[in-house]
């Protein structure tokens, strides 16, 4: 999609040699595969059978239009279940009428590490994390059918942004399957539909499409037919849904790409909601864009390549060159493959290279997405993979792991160019102790003044005449204190300040802040862990009626200045005076004080499906299971994820006989986003007789039920 513009604009002589090379090499491949393919020992790819739930896509028309993926065992693991947020609780969200960001992913091929729906093993995968600053995602890769994986669509919906899937036709393969797609309209109208009911199906919001072939102009207006009836079927079925075409085929049938909305694209441009236009466009080419779309302009969006093949200003670390120009001149952007800072392993690593790229970008278009919106809020700062994970700030897991489905909102944390300038450091911190999910934020420096702030969250949340409640958990080392600044505006555009100060001497803290806040607030309730010393919970409750919360900022100060301990991994150290170390756990904004209700276990139906035991070593044995459940009666949505664990239980006497095994504890199998979770090839150690599996069913405002309380399941251990 990318290079092969540049070369067909700039040699399209190299062009086509290239084509024909490709086609030869493909010939080629195929005919080495079919003779090597009786020695091949790997099974081919089953979608029927149990296996690991991964996330994949269509290849041929045929899987589209026999609806074969409907029947695959991955189908139901691969539903997104995080509906659009809109913040006004109203469905569908329209398209904001000013100009936009899309993001196009295209990273390393796609199905990488975000293929596997339950999430895998690797801290380092490749993640988004600054979704307050695009509009639009689109899942991309070469496959004709790409189905966004649905950790994608989750966290992208969490944060208000849509998600397109990708209908690709490229090359001779390509020009083949275009004959059969626009055969007829029926055809055209057939895999539109198809495309609709996928999308529908898996709860993303629409299709990015690109027909990269060569047609002969008799096809277009079938072509035509297939764009239009996409965009009228995706908008009755899902409101607020979109369909973009890709600037690449033109209205009479030749592969050129205009790098701008004129007469030779605008046919299908009319026909959807907007184009994604090829990337080596001129300065002066956004403007004329914007032109030609009139009263739609910012459903324009010019491309920009992050790898700089041919893209106006370089890309790389000058993206923001050609984002100043395009919003500039008032139409939207499409970045392509911003995947660029961890593909290339950009320096130092990818945490800092990619807040670093990702700055450019606010710093030239500004935030985009506000929240909170809605309540209830919360946020533990999960960025969807790390290197454990706490429960309610109780270690469950102790090894790597990935699924972006994890990302809870993310702050909107300002990353200086160069960080030594700041006196304090604001990281996501992934190696120390978090008090859920895998990570923190960590306030870590010199705080030479009397206070530190930094941006948390710029919301647009409208309060009402009930009281709302913070409650925040930190780690403060020595003197160092960790409280909130809200900003509130009014109806007039009158600002108010609160400080949600720290646990400490009342009257001082007021004496000290007073001046500085319209109000401070001290927390009605602090709460210190005793599983996990170092944790405290702090509650405070505010009323604001009418107010609009605009933003959350986190303030470092400081209790007294005199030497002081500091406990970093279990070892204490001297902490000067001026250094400062705390560590934020998670927020969350609700109306209720009181911790959520969850049904009790009996309200649930838990069962089980393709059980199949196997043989292992020394006496164990090993169990592929998959685990269902459904709330009988109420709202599951209020739930939006499933903690598994197990207890693997033995039988010792007829009067225990679910005794469980000496030394054994609930082992953490994963997180569930569906009402199911597979388990494949889990060991169970000779003796054991029975397998207690529990569901701890979280909340939207990040509480877990107790484990004891949680829906379960009991499944017998088959005899030897």
């Amino acid at each position: 999609m990318s290079l092969r513009a540049y070369i067909k604009t700039h040699n399209p002589k190299f062009f086509s040699t290239l084509k024909n090379l490709h086609s030869f090499l493909s010939k080629s491949m195929e005919d080495s595969n079919t003779s090597a393919g009786k020695s091949d020992p790997t099974p081919p790819f089953d979608p029927l059978q149990p296996a690991v739930p991964i996330s994949y896509p269509l290849k041929t028309l045929e899987e589209l239009e026999s609806r074969a993926y409907f029947k695959s065992f991955h189908f139901p693991f691969n539903k997104a279940t995080v509906k659009l947020s809109t913040g006004n609780g109203r469905g569908a969200a329209s398209m904001h009428q000013r100009p936009r960001i899309l993001v196009c992913h295209d990273m390393a091929g796609g199905y990488t590490d975000d293929r596997f729906v339950q999430g895998g093993g690797n801290a380092d995968a490749y993640a988004i994390w600054h979704w307050y600053l695009i509009d639009v995602f689109v899942y991309f890769s070469h496959n004709l059918v790409t189905l966004p994986p649905p950790c994608w669509t989750n966290t992208a919906h969490r944060h208000g942004v849509k998600v397109l899937g990708t209908f690709i036709m490229e090359w001779d393969d390509g020009k083949k399957l275009s004959k059969q797609l626009l055969l007829t309209k029926e055809s055209a109208q057939l895999y539109a539909e198809r495309l609709t009911e996928l999308a529908v199906a898996l709860n993303f919001d629409g299709w990015l499409i690109n027909m990269e072939v060569t047609l002969d102009p008799t096809q277009i207006p079938n072509l035509k037919e297939f764009v239009g009836h996409l965009s009228q079927t995706m908008h009755s079925a899902a409101p607020g849904s979109i369909v973009i075409w890709y600037d690449s085929v033109t209205i009479d049938g030749d592969l050129s790409w205009q790098d701008q909305l004129n007469d030779k694209n605008k046919p299908f441009f009319d026909l959807c909601d907007g184009i994604f236009v090829n990337y080596t466009w001129k300065e002066d080419y956004p403007k004329l864009s914007a032109d030609v779309a009139g009263d739609r302009k910012f459903d324009v969006y010019m491309g920009i390549d992050v790898f700089g093949r041919g893209t106006y200003g370089g890309g790389q670390w000058t993206t923001n060159v050609a984002l100043d120009v395009i919003k500039n001149d008032g139409v939207s952007a499409a970045i392509f493959a911003p995947g660029w800072v961890y593909e290339t392993n950009q320096p130092p690593d990818f945490q800092t290279a990619q807040n670093r790229w990702w700055g450019l970008v606010e710093k030239s278009w500004g935030v985009i997405q506000n929240y909170p919106k809605i309540l209830p809020f919360y946020s533990n700062f999960n960025q969807g993979r790390g290197y454990h994970i706490y429960v309610d700030g109780e270690k469950v897991l102790d090894t790597p792991w990935n699924n972006i489905s994890s990302q809870s909102f993310q702050p909107f944390i300002e990353y200086p160019g160069d960080p030594t300038t700041q006196p304090i450091q604001v990281v996501i911190n992934f190696k120390e102790a978090s008090y859920s999910g895998g990570g923190n934020i960590t306030f870590k420096g010199t705080l030479a003044g009397d206070t530190f702030t930094a941006r948390l969250f710029q919301g647009e949340l409208l309060l009402g005449n009930s009281p709302i409640h913070f409650t925040y958990s930190v780690k403060l080392s020595g003197n160092s204190l960790l409280g909130l600044a809200l900003e509130f505006l009014s109806a007039k555009k009158e600002k108010k300040t609160v400080l949600l100060a720290s646990s400490g001497n009342t009257l001082l803290t007021m004496n000290r802040f007073s001046k500085h806040f319209t109000y401070v607030i001290m927390p009605r309730q602090v709460t210190k862990l005793e599983k996990e010393p170092g944790w405290v919970i702090q509650e405070s409750s505010i009323e604001m009626d009418g107010q609009i919360l605009r933003e959350i900022r986190a303030v470092c100060y400081k209790s007294r200045t005199e030497k002081s301990e500091v406990i970093v991994k279990d070892k204490t150290a001297s902490l000067d005076p001026s250094e400062y170390y705390a560590v934020l756990g998670h927020i969350r904004v609700n109306t209720s004080a009181e911790n959520s209700d969850f049904p009790p276990s009996s309200s649930w139906i838990v069962d089980s499906q393709y059980i199949e035991f196997t043989s292992g070593s020394q006496g164990s044995k090993n169990l592929s299971v998959k685990i269902i459940w459904q709330l009988k009666d109420g709202n599951a949505d209020l739930f939006p994820n499933y903690n598994m664990y197990v207890e693997k239980l033995k039988s010792t006497s007829s009067r225990n006989p679910n005794e469980m095994l000496e030394g054994a504890e609930q082992e953490y199998l994963g997180v569930a986003e569906v009402e199911s979770f597979y388990i494949f090839d889990l060991v169970i150690p000779s003796g054991t007789s029975s397998l207690k599996f529990i569901i701890q069913v979280c909340s939207v405002d990040g509480a877990s039920q107790k484990l004891e309380d949680s829906p379960f399941l009991v499944l017998k251990v088959e005899a030897s």
